[in-house]
C-alpha cells in the first residue's frame, strides 16, 4: 500500500515512494495507482467505491488522508473479504514494537465484531479488520470523521451497510498530529500478492460522489483529481472519468489513456447522497464522544 509521507512536505513527493521492482528485474506486482482529490482541510471525508474487476490480494482504498487510509481488500482464495482501516503512529519507524507506548495510536472505540492490532513495515500504527463479503458491482460507502484534541486527532471509521440501511462505526483511533484536521485526500488500488503473475490480472474500480466537510462546516463535492502511480516499471494502468465518477485500473490488458500527474474532472452531482444526510443525524455530541470500548493504547 501507499507508504506514508512526511507531513508538511506535500502529497506529491512521489520520489519517496518505494521502488517495488528494480528496473533490471521483472515486476512482481501490478503497479499501484492513485487519485488525489483537491479539497481544503476538513473533519468529514465521504467517498463511494464500486469495484468492477478484482483478483486475489487486491486493496481498493476509498478514503486516504494525511494520517491513515480506509478501504476494502480481497484476500487470498478461501479467505474472507475485509474492510481495513489504518492510522499511523507519529514518526518514520517501521518496527511497531519500537514505538513508546505513549506515542502509539490509541483505540478510543472498537466494535465487538472488529479485530484491532498493530502493524509495521510501512510506518507503524493501529489497524482494524471487519469481515465484509463485498461484491463486484456493489457500491460501498466509506466515511472518516475527525475530531481534534490539543495535539492529537481522533479518526472514526464508518461504513454504510446497505442491506441494513445503516451506518456502522468500526473503530476510532487517536494519534499525535499537532491537532491537524483531515487533509491530503486520496484513493488507490494496490496489488499485494506480488508473485509475478498478479501484474497480468486486471483490477478496476470507480470512486464517486465524494464529499468533504471543511473545518468551517461547508460541504464540498470532490470533482477534481490527479492521477499518479508508484515507480513500478509497467504501463498497463489507467484513470479517468465515467458516469460522473473517477475510475482507476491496473494490470492485465489495461491501456493507459492519459499522462501521469494529469488532472481529471467529473460532473458534479450537486446534492449530497441520502446516506450522507443520514450520517449527519449521527453527528451529535453524544455520538461524537462514544464511550471507549476498549480504552487505552494498542499493545
Amino acid at each position: 500500500m501507499l507508504r506514508r509521507m512526511m507531513p508538511g512536505l506535500g502529497v506529491f513527493l512521489f520520489a519517496l515512494l518505494p521502488i517495488i521492482a528494480a528496473e533490471n528485474q521483472t515486476p512482481q506486482a501490478a503497479r499501484s495507482v492513485h487519485l488525489w482529490y483537491a479539497a481544503p482541510p476538513g473533519n468529514v471525508f465521504y467517498n463511494e467505491l464500486t469495484v468492477e474487476e478484482s483478483t486475489s490480494a487486491s486493496y481498493f482504498m476509498a478514503c486516504g488522508f494525511n494520517h491513515g487510509y480506509f478501504g476494502m481488500q480481497e484476500l487470498m482464495p478461501g479467505e474472507d473479504k475485509v474492510v481495513l482501516f489504518s492510522v499511523w503512529d507519529p514518526g518514520e519507524q517501521n518496527d511497531p514494537n519500537s514505538v513508546a507506548v505513549a506515542r502509539r495510536v490509541e483505540v478510543l472505540y472498537q466494535a465487538a465484531d472488529v479485530r484491532v492490532g498493530r502493524f509495521g513495515g510501512e510506518g507503524t500504527g493501529a489497524q482494524c479488520f471487519f469481515k465484509y463479503a463485498w461484491k463486484n458491482g456493489e457500491t460501498c460507502r466509506f466515511l472518516v470523521h475527525a475530531t481534534t484534541n490539543a495535539n492529537q486527532t481522533a479518526y472514526a471509521a464508518w461504513i454504510y451497510l446497505s442491506q441494513r440501511r445503516e451506518w456502522k462505526h468500526l473503530a476510532t483511533f487517536q494519534t499525535i498530529t499537532k491537532g491537524e484536521p483531515l487533509k491530503g485526500y486520496y484513493s488507490f488500488i494496490e496489488d499485494f500478492r506480488r508473485d509475478g503473475k498478479s501484474p497480468h490480472e486486471r483490477r478496476r474500480a470507480r470512486f464517486g460522489n465524494g464529499w468533504v466537510r471543511t473545518v468551517g462546516g461547508e460541504w464540498l463535492e470532490l470533482t477534481k483529481a490527479t492521477f499518479t502511480a508508484d515507480r513500478t516499471p509497467l504501463d498497463n494502468i489507467d484513470a479517468g472519468e465515467h458516469e460522473s465518477a473517477f475510475y482507476l485500473a491496473t494490470g492485465g490488458n489495461v491501456t493507459r489513456s492519459r499522462e501521469l500527474k494529469s488532472s481529471i474532472s467529473r460532473a458534479a452531482v450537486g446534492a449530497r447522497p441520502s446516506q450522507l444526510l443520514k450520517f449527519e443525524e449521527l453527528l451529535t455530541p453524544s455520538a461524537a464522544s462514544e464511550p471507549a470500548k476498549p480504552s487505552g493504547v494498542t499493545k
